[in-house]
């Protein structure tokens, strides 16, 4: 599939502040369930951990999605996602490639890369219909990671909050998914949520502390989850 070209001058255009509109609520618009990128519809390998009996009350859930935080978040997306939003703010266009190469070759699944590469280019049509102009000639393998960090970047989102609202995105769909499939009730939904809270900001602590050459994870049972929710025999989520 063909890679994203990136110019230095287009991407330089389009990092300027915009002119009306706090950074934070642009964070509250990007993080949002209901940015419409899709990623309710995707459950990352949860709907097969339920199915094999992984994942199956709350303690369960809240182990799988933890381990996930602190051994895919903090060493793969996070890190990347500060390389993407720096390299925004200097006009890097080589240094954003690069780092969408990179997230991209980390995703060990066709399933786990398709969920990546779908939302990523919901994004970047978003971010057009708003006039950003995002500085990415072909939209099929833009990683989310690279237009989500490309987004915080433009509309001046501070890094740290830009990281915060990445994972909190990230979690929030995947209790919403674990709440369809576990299931969860509604209050042990948000007690969840607030419980990983410590692991989520951990998370970002960790990443910050990541030299590119450091970064990877090595998440088998996810890989194999995520393997074989696309051909597994009854699904809600996308494959």
């Amino acid at each position: 599939m063909p890679m994203a070209t990136i110019t230095t001058d287009t991407m330089a255009e389009s990092a300027r502040p915009p002119q009306s509109g706090s950074a934070l609520l642009r964070l509250l618009q990007l993080s949002s369930v209901s940015l419409p990128v899709g990623g309710f519809s995707f459950s990352q390998g949860l709907e097969y951990a339920v199915e094999a009996g992984w994942v199956h009350n709350v303690e369960t859930t809240r182990r799988f999605l933890s381990e996930q935080l602190r051994y895919n978040l903090s060493r793969v997306d996070l890190p990347i996602l500060a390389r993407s939003h720096a390299a925004t703010l200097a006009g890097d266009a080589e240094q954003l490639q690069d780092c969408n190469n990179l997230i991209l070759a980390c995703r060990e699944t066709r399933e786990l890369r398709f969920t990546d590469t779908a939302m990523g280019r919901a994004l970047v049509r978003l971010l057009r219909s708003l006039e950003m102009a995002p500085p990415l000639a072909a939209d099929e393998d833009i990683s989310f990671v690279t237009a989500f960090a490309y987004a915080a970047a433009c509309w001046s989102i501070p890094i740290d909050d830009t990281a915060l609202g990445f994972a909190w995105a990230w979690l929030e769909n995947q209790v919403a998914a674990a709440t369809k499939l576990v299931p969860l009730g509604q209050t042990q939904a948000q007690q969840l949520l607030g419980e990983l809270n410590p692991v989520l900001t951990d998370a970002w602590t960790l990443a910050r502390g990541i030299d590119v050459d450091d970064i990877g994870a090595c998440l088998p049972a996810l890989a194999i989850a995520s393997c074989r929710h696309e051909t597994q025999y009854t699904r809600l989520f996308r494959s």
